[in-house]
């Protein structure tokens, strides 16, 4: 077997599953496309020790650190399929090389896909953003906007007010019921109905939004619900159940991170409904740790107890 854990995605859950094998001395293999979710923005903030960093920079860090382990690899390499193999995997790589491993952590995250509105995917991570959470205090009590493709966007309008005086767009994606409209109101959100589309405002910055009537509305960042989907199709390959999620599919994983196969573990946006980069690195411990005790206490693959929740 070429290696015990193979970690395919190199961004904070990876890298943190990687950690805790790698004091373990387990011989790890990271598989790193170098394209995580995070890339468009410019600072990770709510991050403990990291607090404004960029995420190239955290990431970067990391992988200096893990790289004084000796047993531990990168590849910067996709991988293509995977498959049960004896006692363990095998794992095709994008260049055509295998590698084998006797356990698995899928780490590669979900993808975005945004609205088809001028101005919007040049603007992605910058002003139009996702979690006020993470980019909400730097647009500095600015007006903001949310712009619904769901019932989410009232759970998004009620909790920005906080961070700027807040107007939901809803489009004809979302209606929302007299009790949500007194709540918005109670909240100061004011509720737009005419379509969003065009971006305004010299890139990446945003200065307002354009509505189908030709008004103009100033904002300095709009917030939305993306759709995702997993980045790659290697968790069905290898049969591990999926789970909707309020944006889109994610791998079923236990309270211990493994999936509903025996031998895969799975952590970070790709096994969370809720994407969180202190999350994502919190689920990787996770999954480093169980990945290395199941080498110990399961090495014959028997059955999981129960299934993944």
């Amino acid at each position: 077997m070429d290696h015990d854990v193979l970690i395919i995605g190199g961004s904070f859950a990876g890298m943190s599953a990687a950690m805790q094998l790698a004091r373990a001395r387990k011989a790890v293999l990271v598989l790193d496309t170098g394209m995580p979710r995070n890339r468009f923005a410019e600072a990770s903030h709510g991050f403990p020790g990291q607090d404004g960093q960029s995420p190239v920079a955290i990431k970067a860090r990391l992988r200096e650190e893990l790289s004084a382990y000796p047993t531990v690899r990168f590849r910067d390499e996709a991988a293509l399929s995977a498959r049960r193999e004896g006692e363990g995997f095998r794992v095709t790589l994008a260049g055509g090389s295998d590698v084998a491993a006797r356990r698995i952590v899928l780490a590669y995250g979900v993808r975005d896909s945004l609205p088809d509105l001028p101005g919007l995917a040049e603007r992605w991570g910058a002003s139009v953003l996702h979690c006020p959470y993470c980019h909400g205090y730097e647009l500095d009590r600015q007006p903001v906007g949310v712009l619904a493709r769901d019932e989410m966007a009232f759970h998004q309008a009620m909790l920005l007010p906080d961070w700027g005086q807040t107007t939901l767009f809803t489009g004809r994606a979302f209606h929302p019921t007299d009790e949500e409209v007194q709540s918005l109101k109670s909240r100061g959100v004011q509720i737009e109905e005419t379509p969003v589309v065009e971006l305004i405002g010299t890139g990446p910055a945003l200065e307002a939004v354009r509505l189908e009537d030709g008004r103009m509305v100033p904002l300095a960042g709009l917030f939305l619900a993306p759709q995702t989907a997993p980045s790659s199709d290697i968790a069905a390959q290898l049969g591990c159940e999926l789970r909707d999620g309020p944006t889109g599919p994610y791998v079923a994983v236990d309270q211990m991170q493994a999936t509903t196969v025996a031998g895969v573990f799975a952590a970070g946006d790709l096994a969370s409904p809720m994407p969180n980069a202190t999350l994502a690195a919190a689920a990787g411990v996770m999954a480093g740790g169980a990945a290395h005790r199941s080498l110990i206490f399961d090495p014959d693959f028997r059955p999981q107890n129960g299934r993944a929740s």
